[in-house]
């Protein structure tokens, strides 16, 4: 089975849970509380048991966690055995939930309970023979593969710490499991090829691309050995000339020669066999498997077709928007004169990469002013900025967030992309940075990690539609956050807006409906101030992985229709406050029980008033 990064990590690192129903604060000292009765203890061993057989089947990702106890081992992730693994572990959860009492736990256990059934069925549904079949042999793409996610890992700037020479052996034995793995995608491309079940060419040429940019640099400047190129203090001088060798040994006989025999192999081999077309109506099995990911992105039943008309309504809403805009700045022309005005002039555009990191850090410090009138509960984890390695950067989003550890020993990263320097625009930053900061992905992430109260599954999983859905409404809190005084800001804020809007439309355009790769492009063009580099980008990043962006902005959707509806029922009583940590403090819920839960808060704020 195809495992696909970004929602192998969220199953493999838990999923979601329960906090207070009333307020932000944790909840009292187990040695304060009533006796839990059977089913919550039950409950909470099985949540237990199962994150822990998760982090033994995938000990790589404890990693993110802070937890090393298997830090030496990379895992599996592609073998029948694993796959078998995986799918008798969902068997068994559910089967051990199915015999505890829903009716006897509290209301926040059974937002847990709820949560995690859903999680296990959703993850059973991906073990169906079809999907199977449609997935397992494209086990790599440029956005979710090992073979760039492992070398940032192992680069000394990633979620892998290099602090002790055990951290530095672990990170040697690590190796070895992944040149493993790489060869075994060898196997899965030729299993797929011979099935039909291919990747589009130009997936494949982008993995090309970053294959060679990280074979390209002499040994000693390769991504994986930076660790050795300076060691921490307190590392003696024998053990830094050892590992020095053993990384240069590792790196230039085993892992460079498997990227290489990788690359060679899709160049030679499969690029030739790959198909022409973006979409996954026109792969066998691919229209049942856009079905499935629709559903498990969204954690909604909603079709393709929905979800187009969706975007196609957004987009007509934030066109008015953006006219608006275009009026109080007296731009005389059409919106697409004003788009390329955006896109051309000097004005707006970064004079150097420290100039872009500076814009950045200015926001954080007016965001971080302010941010406490609107949550209760601010992280402990830190915030750091950053570029997106250059290794990547072609092929990488205009942002993206990676997360801390729960104790704060590691920050948060908020990354920029600075590919193209002269493509890029800055109206964009203060969207971007409440999107991928604060308060969005920084936010709740750390806010859900940090709270040691939850179970493993519900600190540290989630689901797509809520975690991007709520980045995307952290976005509208702008105005209230003193964001978007400048009209140029309020541009950038309407424009990012419309690319998750035209995400909707463009992303079941290519995989329900036939749409093209230029198509798509030329859409995102037409309707928004996106430079060309950054909307090939993102459409080859929907090409990659469908359905993952179609989770923003029906997730942001149900978010602001939940506020909506809560200051309508609440008037005056409505707290903002309030409403956000039952938002953000029980952890990435699905939709449907989201929804329930802000329900059951607004009811009881009415019963109290």
């Amino acid at each position: 089975m195809r495992l696909r990064l970004t929602l192998l990590l969220a199953a493999s690192l838990g999923s979601i849970s329960p906090l207070l129903a009333q307020s932000s604060a944790p909840p009292a000292p187990a040695a304060a509380a009533a006796p839990a009765s059977k089913a919550a203890t039950d409950l909470r061993a099985l949540f237990n048991a199962s994150d822990e057989a998760s982090l033994a089947r995938n000990p790589i990702f404890g990693i993110f966690r802070g937890d090393l106890r298997r830090a030496d081992q990379f895992g599996d992730f592609i073998s029948d055995a694993y796959i078998a693994a995986e799918k008798k572990a969902v068997e068994d959860d559910l089967k051990a939930l199915a015999a505890i009492d829903r009716n006897a736990l509290d209301a926040n256990d059974k937002v847990s309970y709820d949560v995690f059934k859903w999680q296990r069925s959703n993850d059973l549904k991906g073990f169906d023979p079809a999907i199977i079949a449609a997935t397992i042999g494209r086990p790599i793409d440029h956005f979710t593969g090992f073979h760039t996610f492992f070398p940032e890992l192992q680069s000394g700037e990633g979620a892998a710490p290099f602090k002790t020479a055990k951290d530095y052996d672990d990170g040697l034995k690590r190796m070895d499991g992944f040149v493993t793995y790489l060869d075994a995608a060898i196997g899965r491309f030729r299993q797929g090829a011979r099935a039909g079940v291919v990747q589009p060419k130009l997936v494949v040429q982008n993995v090309i691309d970053q294959l060679d940019n990280l074979l390209a640099p002499k040994l000693d400047d390769a991504v994986m050995m930076k660790p050795v190129a300076k060691f921490p203090d307190g590392i003696a001088a024998a053990d830094q000339a050892r590992l020095k060798a053993a990384y240069a040994a590792a790196v230039g006989n085993k892992v460079n020669p498997a990227l290489t025999r990788l690359r060679d192999y899709l160049k030679t081999e499969y690029l030739p066999a790959a198909r022409s077309t973006v979409g996954l109506s026109a792969m066998p099995g691919g229209d049942n498997l856009y079905r499935f990911l629709i559903a498990s992105t969204t954690t909604t039943d909603m079709t393709a077709d929905q979800i187009h008309d969706i975007g196609l309504a957004e987009v007509a809403r934030i066109t008015k928007g953006m006219e608006g805009v275009k009026a109080q700045v007296g731009f005389k022309g059409t919106n697409k004169e004003f788009f390329e005005f955006i896109r051309t002039d000097p004005q707006f555009k970064p004079k150097s990469k420290q100039d872009l990191t500076d814009r950045y850090y200015a926001v954080g410090k007016r965001v971080d002013a302010v941010v406490g009138n609107l949550f209760s509960t601010l992280p402990k984890a830190p915030l750091e900025i950053r570029p997106v390695p250059a290794f990547k950067e072609k092929t990488d989003a205009g942002g993206s967030y990676q997360q801390g550890t729960p104790d704060g020993s590691r920050p948060g990263v908020f990354y920029f992309n600075t590919y193209d320097l002269p493509s890029r625009t800055t109206p964009g930053i203060e969207t971007l940075y409440l999107h991928e900061a604060v308060p969005g992905h920084h936010f709740q992430i750390s806010l859900a990690q940090e709270n040691e109260s939850l179970p493993p599954f519900q600190r540290f999983g989630g689901n797509t539609a809520f975690v991007e859905g709520w980045a995307l409404y952290a976005e509208s809190l702008g105005p209230e956050l003193g964001m978007f005084k400048d009209p140029y800001q309020l541009q950038g804020r309407y424009d990012d807006e419309m690319l998750r809007a035209m995400r909707l439309v463009v992303d079941t355009g290519m995989h329900s409906k036939g749409w093209t790769r230029d198509q798509a492009i030329a859409y995102m063009l037409d309707h928004s101030a996106m430079g060309k580099s950054d909307a090939t980008a993102e459409v080859e990043r929907y090409i990659a992985m469908p359905s993952q962006a179609l989770a923003y902005k029906i997730g942001q959707l149900t978010i602001s229709r939940l506020r909506a509806k809560a200051e309508k029922a609440l008037g005056p009583k409505f707290d903002i406050k309030g409403f956000h940590a039952q938002v953000l403090m029980t952890g990435a819920l699905p939709m449907a029980v989201l929804e329930k839960k802000i329900d059951d808060w607004v009811a009881a704020q009415r019963g109290r008033a």
